[in-house]
């Protein structure tokens, strides 16, 4: 281990911990919201025992003494009508009045006002006044009474007017008390809406605290840490990581280190393979490219010989001899087949083009120009739909969609070749298809048939290297692109898909093209 790691490390043993300074925000918090939580608990009691009592014993009680005296004032109008008149119909409203007067005494008793209390004694006397005056009057208008005049008229005003002294303080009483009882009632919500106010100055307080000091304690360290390896990432594999912070920061900062510089070490180790595999493979592509070139006049020597045997020779010698004649002209034109082939494919990806934008519809209609003999000689029927503009070299691609075709024409069924070319974008792709009504191919071959030399038919059954297929996938992944069998074409059916980059892709050795540089959150 370094001494930068080490010291990191040490460092990272002397630090708070992320959990501490949780535990002390989490414990400062707590104790500061109880203590609001129980202050709000008792203003919400205060607040509700002055509603209840407003509510549910002042109001109704108010209510009720309007009742009694309404109820009181209707059996003086009887009283009064049936003296002044001596007509029982004006008697009606005091009957009306002793019922409201029950109903009255009944809602103040249920408000409260019982024996003991304030509202209870005003109760038991305005019921007392009010009984004297009753059972006076009783007297005067009881069936068979002696008519009364002016005089008792006099006597009742008299009584009642001290039943209404004792209403009038019943009333202000209650209306005192609903005074009070409001007063504390606004009180107790002043109170709760300053314990709220004091909530929300310390929740901002508490968001605050929060914020600053995750922002200290562990943003501004993560955003140098991230500062910092984004600089090595970008700039300089070489630069040193250092942060400061909480212990999980720290060590995460001495992982970092050590992970950079096993990355310096194992890149260094890489570029040194890389060159002498780039050395090797020069060296391999020279020796493919010389020992294919030499082989080809020696080869071309003894196929140019055998067919002039042939032509020279055939029917002079016996049908063996003939036979072994055609065997080696036969054996010289697939072995200059071969040559070629592995020629080709030993240049894929040699720089053998410039790189350009392309139609993919010029590429189909070369390829079929290149296969018109054939085409012609199948019946066969070549579509394709609207086609894109790629990015590549236009003979290796071309390559792709002749191989791809003639495969479909070469392997082809009982019916005439009937083959369809598509394309769809998919993402950053281009995805080609080219669909046949060949023989088709078993889903379990659908890796072996991209290798080199693969075959899946003999070849006296059909033709060919067996390298085409291989060429393809080859130019394919030089373009950036991969190539697969479709194993979910429709029954009957072989469909084989590539795709292709639709922007271009840099070739070996060039710098790609650069990133729009992201926004960065502070």
């Amino acid at each position: 281990m370094s001494t930068e790691t080490t010291e990191l490390r040490r460092r990272a043993a002397t630090s708070w911990p992320i959990r501490r300074w949780l535990t002390l925000l989490a414990s400062i918090t707590a104790a500061l919201l109880v203590g609001v939580i129980v202050a709000g608990v008792l203003a919400l009691g205060s607040l509700d025992q002055a509603r209840v009592r407003l509510v549910d014993e002042i109001d109704p009680g108010l209510t009720g003494a309007q009742m009694l005296t309404s109820a009181l004032l209707n059996q003086e109008t009887g009283v009064r009508g049936y003296l002044l008149t001596g007509d029982r119909r004006f008697f009606a409203p005091y009957t009306q009045g002793q019922a409201e007067q029950a109903r009255a005494v009944t809602q103040l008793r249920d408000a409260g006002a019982q024996p003991g209390t304030v509202a209870g004694a005003d109760l038991d006397a305005v019921l007392e006044r009010a009984g004297e005056w009753q059972r006076l009057a009783e007297t005067w208008t009881a069936p068979g009474a002696p008519q009364v005049g002016a005089q008792q008229v006099e006597l009742s005003k008299a009584y009642f007017d001290g039943v209404r002294q004792v209403l009038d303080v019943q009333r202000g009483h209650y209306t005192s008390a609903r005074a009070e009882a409001r007063a504390d009632l606004d009180t107790t919500a002043t109170f709760l809406q300053s314990v709220l106010a004091v909530v929300a100055v310390l929740l901002i307080g508490l968001f605050a605290a929060l914020y600053l000091g995750f922002r200290r304690a562990i943003a501004r360290p993560l955003q140098t840490l991230a500062t910092e390896v984004r600089a090595v990432t970008e700039d300089d594999l070489n630069r040193q990581v250092s942060v400061s912070g909480p212990r999980e920061l720290v060590q995460l900062g001495a992982d970092v280190e050590d992970m950079r510089r096993r990355i310096v070490a194992e890149l260094a180790e890489l570029q040194r393979a890389r060159d002498e595999l780039q050395r090797s493979n020069s060296d391999l592509e020279q020796f493919a490219y010389v020992a294919s070139h030499d082989l080809q006049e020696p080869l071309r020597k003894v196929a140019s010989f055998c067919q002039l045997l042939q032509r020279r020779y055939q029917g002079q010698l016996d049908e063996r001899g003939d036979q072994y004649i055609e065997f080696a002209v036969d054996g010289a034109r697939r072995m200059q087949a071969l040559i070629n082939d592995l020629l080709a494919f030993s240049r894929v990806g040699r720089k053998t083009g410039e790189s350009a934008e392309v139609d993919a519809d010029k590429l189909v209609k070369q390829a079929m120009r290149n296969l018109e003999t054939v085409v012609e000689e199948t019946g066969a029927t070549i579509t394709h739909g609207e086609l894109p503009v790629v990015h590549g070299e236009t003979s290796l691609l071309t390559g792709v969609f002749q191989n791809l075709l003639s495969n479909a024409l070469k392997f082809r069924g009982e019916q005439p070749p009937d083959i369809r070319i598509e394309a769809e974008r998919t993402g950053d792709d281009w995805t080609f298809s080219v669909t046949d009504n060949g023989i088709g191919i078993e889903p379990e071959y659908a890796d072996r048939i991209f290798a080199i030399f693969q075959r899946l038919h003999p070849k006296s059954a059909y033709p060919g290297t067996g390298i085409g297929l291989a060429m393809c996938r080859k130019i394919v992944e030089y373009h950036g692109g991969r190539i697969w069998l479709d194993t979910a074409a429709p029954a009957g059916h072989t469909r084989f898909r590539f795709t292709l980059p639709v922007e271009p892709v840099p070739a070996p050795g060039e710098e790609p093209a650069a990133k729009t540089a992201e926004s960065e959150t502070p």
